[in-house]
């Protein structure tokens, strides 16, 4: 009975992480073809609209509004609708911790934001994996600080702490690899 138990989880295991990616790509594509492909079939004709449509209007609008993000317009458009959104009590809350999670998750993408990963010393026996976001602090130190990055395991959270150059050791890692690292505490490293 114990060997079933393990064959089932160990089944289950490799099948939640394809099962799930396949949920959320499938629920996204059913949510954009409801509403988007309900939209066109009521603006085409009938003949001119087949299934599939609402999914790539979706994905051409998606495309669209990352080209209008450079337009001055549509930043400065940007910006009145992000100070009117964080003045609202409770819609700020959910837009900041939207608007954060998106960023962070572009920044782990580029090498822009999350520069460097590194190792911060705690003690002479204890580190953490983190990630340089800035190499100036916003004070003075007696030593040369930088902002780090410390993740938390098993959810989108963490720490920035300024802390002296001297107590970071570079990691040969990249910052993906790090960051699936930290994310699953340790579960998701191959080496």
């Amino acid at each position: 009975m114990k060997k079933l138990g393990n064959l089932f989880l160990q089944g289950l295991i490799a099948i939640l992480p394809i099962g799930a990616t396949i949920f959320v790509l499938y629920w996204l594509g059913t949510y954009a073809e409801s509403i988007l492909g309900g939209l066109l079939k009521r603006w085409l004709p009938d003949q001119w609209y087949w299934p599939g449509m609402g999914l790539l209007a979706g994905m051409a609008a998606t495309c669209f509004i990352g080209l209008l993000v450079n337009a001055y317009l549509f930043q400065q458009f940007n910006k009145i609708t992000e100070a009117t959104l964080t003045r609202i009590p409770l819609v700020k809350t959910i837009y900041n911790g939207v608007r954060d999670i998106t960023a962070f998750l572009a920044a782990s993408r580029s090498k822009s934001d999350l520069k460097t990963t590194v190792l911060v010393r705690l003690n002479d026996d204890m580190r953490v994996v983190g990630f340089i976001t800035a190499d100036r602090v916003p004070y003075e130190t007696a030593e040369e600080s930088v902002a780090v990055y410390l993740p938390m395991s098993y959810q989108i959270g963490g720490y920035t702490v300024y802390i002296p150059k001297n107590r970071l050791e570079p990691l040969n890692m990249s910052i993906e690899d790090a960051l699936r690292m930290v994310i699953t505490a340790g579960m998701g490293n191959k080496g």
